[in-house]
């Protein structure tokens, strides 16, 4: 399992990109999910996964007991994924708004004003 994350980060980073870089509206929206996801998986590697206790230090003793969870990566996590849905809310409601406005898919499309 260890093994197969980073490849799974990769490919992700990797699809997420080539959305991105794509020509149409809607494979931009999905880009910017799927880098969201790699970026989210990603950290929680980083994290390091423990089945430990809580991080919370018991009156008996002076520092936390090993294995412990650490609560940063956790939180660093929770806040990537409430910056990305905000991140994927804007984007969706402005590739909506150039989409009413142009009437076209395509991002070549945008350069041709009326």
């Amino acid at each position: 399992m260890e093994l197969l994350l980073p490849f799974l980060i990769g490919i992700l980073f990797s699809v997420s990109i080539y959305f991105i870089l794509h020509r149409h509206l809607f494979k931009l929206i999905m880009g910017l999910i799927l880098f969201g996801l790699a970026t989210n998986i990603f950290l929680f590697v980083v994290g390091g996964l423990t089945n430990g206790d809580v991080a919370i230090i018991k009156k008996t003793h002076e520092v936390a007991v090993v294995p412990y969870a650490d609560p940063v990566p956790q939180a660093l996590l929770l806040t990537a994924i409430v910056i990305g849905f905000g991140l994927q809310a804007f984007a969706i409601v402005l590739i909506r708004k150039v989409y009413q406005s142009f009437k076209s898919n395509n991002l070549d499309d945008l350069h041709k004003a009326e």
